[in-house]
């Protein structure tokens, strides 16, 4: 008979038991790297057995991509928020992009971008995270497009380069001096505003103005 001090351990739903693996897994990527992503290292953060790990990622490739579609899927909802007009959700990507809070998601990035070579699962999925990245993009710019605000014709594009201009200032978060030139440190609000067709220092003012507020 089972004393009233002793409980059973609750049975979790399938979606939700995957769902705590791929966060758990996903925090280790994002604090160690993906090479840290393993079975065993999942199983040991959330107190279970490896075997229920491999229940539902047989292989560690398909956990390692799950868990990096997840951190840039939560971090997308930081730099390409949904509310405001197009001109402030631009500033605040530019603004969130070079913050120091953006710097384990872009060493994520250049993670994944290097294993990519060796997995082509991981690869395949960096490159879904990529369009659903240029495809929001492209849609605020529209937006600012027809509202007039951004002087570009083709919005695709400009989210093309604005992009780029984000994974360029990435590649240096590995860097273990800082480097405050105005040219690295606004880096990719410079290059926000010529490929959006702004005047120097548009969204700078727009970010501060958001900032105050």
């Amino acid at each position: 008979m089972v004393s009233s001090g002793e409980k059973r351990a609750r049975r979790k739903p399938p979606a939700e038991r995957r769902a705590e693996i791929v966060a758990a897994a996903a925090a280790i990527a994002l604090s160690d790297g993906l090479e840290r992503v393993t079975l065993r290292a999942v199983a040991e953060r959330l107190g279970v057995r490896p075997g229920l790990i491999t229940h539902y990622f047989p292989a560690a490739e398909e956990l390692v991509a799950a868990a990096f579609a997840l951190a840039v899927s939560e971090e997308r909802e930081q730099l390409l928020p949904t509310g405001g007009s197009p001109l402030e959700r631009i500033a605040r990507l530019a603004a969130r992009a070079q913050s120091e809070g953006a710097r384990e998601l872009s060493r994520l990035w250049l993670n994944a971008r290097h294993l990519s070579r060796f997995s082509p699962l991981l690869g395949s999925c960096l490159e879904d995270q990529e369009a659903l990245d240029r495809e929001q993009l492209t849609a605020i710019i529209a937006e600012g497009v027809r509202e007039g605000v951004f002087g570009v014709e083709d919005a695709a594009a400009a989210a093309v380069r604005i992009l780029i201009a984000v994974d360029g200032f990435g590649a240096y978060a590995n860097n273990r001096s800082s480097f405050e030139d105005p040219a690295f440190t606004c880096f990719v609000a410079d290059a926000a505003e010529w490929a959006l067709g702004l005047e120097a220092g548009a969204l700078r003012g727009v970010a501060r103005e958001g900032a105050g507020g």
